[in-house]
């Protein structure tokens, strides 16, 4: 898998044993190193006790290189690797309440329209715009929005995959001796067997 070469975020795939304690191990790591989140979405795969971290990092490629290191030294994270952004895809979620006048509905609905998002609720005096897009494409969005005045947003953060049938779920990136410490810690997913060279 390639490395991300975007100057100023990283986004680090992992997958993470599905437990406890978990997730506080590894706002810890990145507390120690002082490394700041920029967003942190964690959800369920399709394999039973696996659930998948998609964190984005500011930092350049050395950094995200640096964490994905880090977090693949935590005994709970069976492996993490850094997503190329040209060979990736990544959304967000956002949901916007704007100030909505009479007067200006039909403004705000074209600009809505324009970024593709949809209204998913509507008062006397606002309304609620829903977005799944690039960061890049919230931000326009949001920057658009803020002259009729924001009330209120909350996004998800980036959820991402690897594009075509490359797959941070295989751990052939890695090399024999990560491979042979995620094998002696019971930290590969069933069915997932990589060969090791002699």
């Amino acid at each position: 898998m390639k490395v991300s070469r975007n100057g100023s975020r990283q986004t680090i795939a992992a997958l993470v044993e599905d437990r406890p304690g978990v997730l506080t191990r590894v706002a810890s790591l990145f507390r120690r190193r002082g490394y700041n989140i920029e967003s942190l979405a964690v959800g369920t795969t399709d394999e039973q006790g696996v659930s998948r971290m998609t964190i984005v990092v500011e930092g350049t490629s050395e950094v995200g290189d640096q964490v994905a290191k880090q977090l693949d030294k935590l005994i709970d994270v069976i492996n993490a690797a850094v997503l190329d952004s040209t060979e990736s895809i990544d959304r967000e979620l956002a949901l916007i309440k704007v100030v909505a006048r009479p007067d200006q509905r039909r403004e705000i609905l074209d600009v809505a329209e324009i970024f593709r998002a949809s209204v998913v609720d509507l008062s006397v005096s606002s309304l609620i715009i829903q977005i799944t897009a690039a960061n890049e494409t919230i931000e326009a969005l949001t920057d658009n929005l803020r002259p009729y005045g924001i009330l209120e947003m909350v996004r998800t953060g980036a959820i991402a995959l690897v594009r075509g049938e490359d797959t941070t779920q295989v751990v052939e990136f890695e090399d024999d001796e990560l491979r042979r410490f995620h094998m002696g810690s019971g930290r590969i997913p069933t069915g997932q067997l990589p060969h090791l060279s002699d």
